[in-house]
């Protein structure tokens, strides 16, 4: 991989196609045409992109939400029956 090859990559779910602007030991800076946006720097990590690794998930805040409001029932229950006793 050297400066301006065309490289493939993942973005939003779809394969986008962008150019090599700079090479770092870890990490590649990709130059994308976006339609609103064209020439935007997109950074990627070179093992995504050699495909060694799987590209990371974003976490789900789905589940976060969900304990968070079990625990605010939880303690809701807890103060109605402070004062009964």
């Amino acid at each position: 991989m050297n400066v301006g090859d065309r490289v493939t990559f993942q973005f939003g779910g779809k394969e986008k196609e962008g150019v090599v602007f700079k090479i770092f030991p870890k990490k590649v800076y990709l130059k994308v045409d976006f339609p609103h946006h064209p020439g935007k720097l997109v950074v990627r990590s070179i093992a995504e992109l050699e495909g060694k690794s799987p590209a990371p998930q974003k976490k789900r805040k789905k589940a976060k939400l969900e304990k968070a409001k079990k625990e605010k029932a939880q303690r809701r229950e807890e103060k109605k029956r402070e004062p009964e006793e």
